[in-house]
């Protein structure tokens, strides 16, 4: 069967797929420069597995307190060599990134102490973590006698050094920077950015803490923070790192001092990383981080895709067609709530994981507004799977990432715009 006709089978009219892949066929080049970088991360994954000697007593299971667990310790070890580091925290106890930030920052922190974010506000969860403004949770770190300040970025998406220098004081202990954009439509921080912003600070406070928030940008370039000079790296693995297997964790690299902390607050002090049952997850961990290389270039270029496509219809997109890529996720600005609803339901009617029912908005923990998320996915939550969402506020723009295959990444921005165009909210070419 020709493949159009599939296509058209699975709800894409002829105007949509042929639009759409005169648009790919423009992208050839980029998608080859993709390529190789996964094929250079493919092999500083598969060489640090070879030098800690992955083997299938790895694969093994612990339960109860989890002592001597062959397999945690040696995945911690690859994960450390990969990120350049000199020690790591790879648990699934660590319930999502928000939980792993929430740890290295309640591990590293204490009562007197300033954290300071000289990248603006941060994601929308960290509000109640942190304590900003009315938002401070049960437990947060303000309430504990943290204090934190920000310094936005400029208009034009530099850092205000002049603000930074100024907001380092003698309480500042610990700095945290993150690397993607969040719900807002700045652009991604690139590796290289990173470094300079902590060259920056560490020439003013040498013994100030850095931490990046990693989430989305694991792979998408062939060197991570802790490389630039961060003390600690902290994600998810269900985002990048998971390769689209792990079912649930996170992970924090680094400074091993920093590490021993975050694992006496994740566990209890005087154990750390001693204890923590593994329950049969040791297999898909690794061979979700092997994997992650390709998943995570085969995202990058639906996101690649995606802003080609919105840009060429008229919407405003971050990154844009053309920039450079630090992260996987695709901000389009679509100017009303019935355009994000509309490409969320496209979104969601192109996964192979719920495909019949319809997202909505609702009052989501830790958000503001009323959130979308269309997500069909295999992995509850998992956002390196096929997935997009976004806050029902102005200017109402939607944030796409994943796909753990490129092809599958494609139908589901093609399904958006079928969506779309049902909606009468965007017009095709002629």
């Amino acid at each position: 069967m020709e493949l159009q006709n599939l296509y058209e089978k699975a709800g894409i009219d002829s105007k949509v797929y042929d639009f759409c892949s005169q648009i790919e066929e423009g992208l050839k080049e980029r998608f080859a420069e993709i390529d190789k970088t996964a094929e250079y991360n493919q092999m500083k994954v598969l060489r640090a597995m070879q030098q800690h000697k992955v083997s299938a007593g790895c694969f093994e299971s612990s339960t109860g307190y989890g002592y001597d667990d062959l397999g945690r310790e040696t995945l911690e070890d690859v994960y450390a060599s990969v990120f350049e580091a000199e020690s790591a925290l790879v648990r699934p106890q660590l319930t999502c990134g928000t939980h792993a930030l929430t740890v290295a920052l309640s591990a590293n922190l204490r009562p007197g102490d300033e954290l300071l974010s000289p990248v603006g506000k941060p994601y929308d969860t960290l509000e109640g973590v942190i304590g900003i403004g009315d938002n401070a949770a049960p437990g947060s770190l303000k309430e504990f006698g943290v204090t934190y300040r920000q310094v936005d970025l400029k208009e034009d998406g530099s850092f205000d050094f002049d603000g930074i220098r100024a907001a380092l004081n003698d309480k500042t202990k610990l700095v945290t920077i993150q690397r993607s954009k969040g719900y807002a439509t700045r652009p991604t921080l690139s590796v290289e950015r990173i470094g300079e912003l902590i060259a920056f600070i560490k020439s003013i406070r040498p013994d100030v803490i850095c931490m990046v928030d990693n989430c989305y940008g694991e792979f998408v370039e062939r060197i991570e923070p802790t490389q630039v000079g961060a003390d600690m790296c902290v994600g998810s693995l269900i985002k990048n790192p998971g390769g689209g297997l792990a079912p649930i964790g996170g992970y924090i690299v680094g400074r091993k001092d920093l590490i021993d902390m975050c694992a006496y607050r994740l566990t209890a002090p005087g154990l750390g990383k001693e204890v923590g049952a593994t329950l049969g997850l040791n297999r898909s961990f690794f061979q979700g981080f092997f994997m992650a290389p390709c998943v995570a270039a085969s995202a990058l270029k639906g996101a690649i895709f995606a802003a080609n496509v919105y840009e060429r219809l008229g919407f405003p997109v971050v990154p844009n067609g053309t920039e450079s890529r630090h992260d996987i996720i695709q901000a389009v600005t679509l100017g009303s709530a019935e355009g994000v609803i509309a490409f969320c339901k496209g979104i969601q009617a192109g996964s192979p994981v719920d495909s019949h029912v319809a997202p909505e908005p609702y009052a989501m923990p830790g958000y503001h507004s009323d959130v979308i998320m269309a997500a069909g996915a295999f992995v509850q939550g998992s956002s390196i799977e096929l997935s997009a969402d976004g806050p029902i506020e102005p200017p109402y723009a939607v944030y796409f990432q994943g796909g753990l295959t490129w092809y599958h990444a494609k139908f589901g921005i093609m399904m958006s715009v079928q969506y779309m165009a049902k909606e009468g909210l965007l017009n095709l070419p002629v």
